[in-house]
C-alpha cells in the first residue's frame, strides 16, 4: 500500500526588493538629471547673455560725456536694438518711431516727455538738457533695449 501523500501549500518566493531599482528606472532618472542640467546650463547662459546686454548699454551710456550725448547713445542703441524686431525700424521718425517703442509694453512710457527727450535731446545743446530727465529716460530705455536684445 502506498503511504499517504503528504501535500504541502505552495510558498511563493520573497518580493524583490526595491534597490537596486530595474534597468528601465536608471533611464528614466538618467533622463530626468540631463534635463534638469540641460535646463541649468540654458538659463546660466540667458543670465550671462542679459548682463552682457545691460552691461553694454550701461558702459555705452556712461562714457558719453555729456546728457545730450547720453540721449545720442540710448538713441542709438534702442535703433540697434530695434532692428531685431523689424529690419525696418530703425528708420522710423517722430510719432511712428515712439510708437513703435511703446508697442508691445504693458504701459506707454515713450509716449510722455521722456519720447520727446529721446526724439530731440540727441540734437540739443548741452545746456537745453536737464540732467534728471536723462536720468529719468535712462532706465526706460534700459529696459526696452533689455527686452529686444535679450529675446530670441
Amino acid at each position: 500500500m502506498n503511504p499517504p501523500l503528504v501535500l504541502r501549500d505552495i510558498h511563493q518566493p520573497p518580493a524583490p526588493g526595491w534597490w537596486p531599482p530595474a534597468p528601465g528606472w536608471w533611464i528614466v532618472f538618467a533622463v530626468v538629471v540631463l534635463g534638469l542640467v540641460l535646463f541649468a546650463a540654458w538659463s546660466l547662459h540667458r543670465r550671462r547673455r542679459r548682463r552682457a546686454i545691460a552691461a553694454l548699454f550701461d558702459d555705452a551710456v556712461a562714457n558719453a560725456e555729456t546728457p545730450a550725448a547720453q540721449v545720442a547713445v540710448m538713441s542709438e542703441l534702442l535703433r540697434r536694438a530695434a532692428r531685431r524686431r523689424d529690419p525696418l525700424a530703425d528708420r522710423l521718425q517722430g510719432e511712428a518711431w515712439l510708437d513703435f517703442l511703446d508697442a508691445g509694453a504693458r504701459r506707454p512710457s515713450f509716449a510722455g516727455d521722456a519720447g520727446r527727450l529721446l526724439l530731440e535731446g540727441g540734437f540739443r545743446r548741452d545746456i537745453d538738457i536737464d540732467a534728471d530727465a536723462v536720468a529719468a529716460l535712462k532706465p526706460l530705455a534700459r529696459e526696452r533695449y533689455l527686452d529686444w536684445m535679450a529675446r530670441r
